[in-house]
């Protein structure tokens, strides 16, 4: 993984130093609260309901074990003793006093890490898929261009003050796992007819309040362009982004208001200024980086185990977690091994301090003391030994992070809701509890394949919920909670948004109504091997519809 170098370290160091001193002239009240708003947010600390949140970025999913046990650290010295993972590959801490901050930051910067542009109007964490590298198909890995981007955005003069923040992510699988199209721009290691590799641009999706899938700017791009590139749309995005309507101000909204060909076009204007000139990459600094990515020492021979499918057929609750938390490596012998951080009744994506620790030793033990962060809030240990795969689980199992259900309808994505968030409408996270109860009653529910249930408190959507399966928005009606939901919905390589089936159910109703789906989604699929999106594509949302309303008794 690509390590500080002095520069690196310096910036860091400083940008502590710095936040030190804005954090004491404020509780001194030297600096008024509104110059302190915008210091802080570009720091990663938010004022959330009842305390501050520090989000800390983890760029394109990627920790050492010595970060984590540094995150395990901070969890049980500042925080209430664990962290919460998200959607973007990052951790937030839901509870640190302010004082506690500058503190907490110089921690991190002691093992590489930071919470700049983890928030505020600026280009945030790159993202990317959490099986870079090591899943069989891909183009190369996209991660070295995630550090090229990383270090490009990072305190970019140019791009600090956006009309609004920008998300960068990116892949090179045909399978996109980085919600490529719902991001501001998403970018795809594709090769030409030539054969030669270079990227897929889209441009501005994005989800909460106007969702919008992206739209194809650039076909293809050569590789030594790509900064120029992004420079030049970020360039038209700050000169004609709206910045007199937080709600307007996103890239989607101007890519949406000028079409896409315009935008292209005003695009290409601008790249004309700078396509060939010090932005260009030469094939000297893209070795570079790609030496940070360089694989592990792997011995296919050492590594496997020619009794694992004697294990696999002797012992049924091996081989489910098998089948559901491993995939197959690019490498012989090996797995990918996903740690779900979805148990029954506990907050999707949270670890906590003991957790942190333990994981960390696994990955020590077993994957190359490394690990990732996945888009939808489980941990990843990347590079695992087929002769290891059984200790490990029943290590997992002792941890609580071997619930074999990961891709399936109870491995959801979910803000934190509420119960936390200052901006929230409505709870999730007993909802995302009650969910888990009902399902787990139901027959049927191990062989329904992957489904991607999704819900956010509110129309900001952090629970991505527009692109899940399944979707669970909170709204307020009259201090009630209530629950809109969608179906058919995809942030995969054919995204899409869901559709509402009608109107809001209340709280109570949620986890039944959830079930129906399924149940109608068993009775309508056109054998075992037809995903719940692929039959609500195929018969449309009615039949879903009628279940839900229909009157029960």
């Amino acid at each position: 993984m690509y390590v500080y170098n002095e520069y690196d370290q310096r910036l860091v160091d400083d940008r502590v130093a710095q936040f030190r001193d804005q954090t004491r002239r404020y509780l001194a009240g030297e600096l008024p609260e509104d110059e302190f708003r915008v210091l802080r947010l570009m720091n990663g600390l938010y004022i959330q309901r009842f305390a501050p949140m520090l989000r800390v970025a983890i760029p394109y999913g990627l920790l050492s074990s010595d970060q984590l046990r540094k995150l395990a650290h901070i969890a049980r010295t500042y925080d209430k003793g664990y962290g919460h993972f998200t959607t973007r590959q990052n951790i937030q801490f839901n509870w640190p006093t302010l004082e506690s901050v500058p503190d907490i930051l110089a921690e991190l910067a002691e093992v590489q890490m930071h919470a700049i542009q983890t928030s505020g109007n600026c280009i945030r964490n790159t993202t990317s898929d959490q099986y870079a590298g090591v899943i069989a198909g891909e183009v190369e890995d996209p991660r070295p261009w995630c550090e090229l981007i990383r270090q490009w955005s990072t305190l970019h003069p140019e791009f600090a003050y956006l009309p609004r923040k920008f998300k960068i992510a990116v892949t090179a699988s045909e399978r996109d796992r980085a919600a490529t199209q719902v991001h501001d721009i998403g970018i795809h290691l594709t090769p030409n007819e030539a054969g030669e590799v270079g990227f897929r641009v889209y441009v501005g999706g994005g989800l909460g309040r106007t969702p919008f899938i992206g739209q194809v700017i650039c076909p293809w791009l050569e590789k030594k362009h790509l900064l120029s590139y992004l420079e030049s749309i970020l360039r038209v995005y700050n000169l004609h982004g709206r910045r007199d309507n937080k709600y307007k101000a996103r890239i989607k909204i101007l890519v949406n208001a000028m079409g896409i060909d315009a935008f292209r076009d005003a695009v290409d204007a601008e790249w004309a200024h700078v396509k060939d000139g010090p932005m260009t990459l030469d094939e000297q600094e893209v070795v570079r980086l790609k030496a940070y990515f360089t694989e592990p020492a792997y011995n296919s021979a050492a590594a496997a185990d020619a009794g694992l499918q004697a294990l696999l057929s002797g012992n049924s609750d091996f081989r489910v977690w098998f089948e559901r938390n491993t995939r197959e490596h690019r490498v012989e012998g090996y797995r990918i091994v996903v740690l779900s951080l979805k148990p029954l009744l506990r907050a999707p994506g949270d670890a906590t301090d003991a957790q942190m620790d333990a994981i960390a030793d696994l990955a020590d033990e077993y994957s190359f003391g490394e690990l990732r962060v996945t888009h939808d809030q489980n941990l990843v240990l990347a590079d695992v030994a087929e002769k290891d795969l059984l200790a490990l689980w029943q290590k997992a199992i002792e941890l609580d992070v071997a619930r074999p259900n990961v891709g399936t309808v109870t491995d959801m994505i979910c803000c934190p809701g509420f119960d936390f968030c200052s901006l929230a409408n409505a709870q999730t996270i007993p909802v995302a509890e009650a969910i888990n109860k009902r399902v787990e009653l139901l027959d049927f529910v191990h062989d329904l394949g992957e489904i991607s249930l999704n819900m956010s408190g509110c129309m900001n959507a952090c629970g991505h919920h527009h692109v899940g399966n399944i979707g669970i928005l909170g709204v307020d009606k009259k201090g009630e909670q209530w629950y809109q939901i969608t179906i058919g919905g995809s942030a995969a390589e054919d995204a899409s948004l869901g559709k509402v089936i009608g109107k809001a159910v209340h709280q109570d109703e949620v986890p039944e109504t959830v079930a129906r789906l399924l149940e109608v989604y068993v009775e309508q699929r056109e054998g075992e091997d037809e995903s719940f999106l692929d039959t609500v594509r195929r018969v449309g949302v009615d039949p879903f519809k009628e279940r839900v309303y229909a009157p029960h008794h």
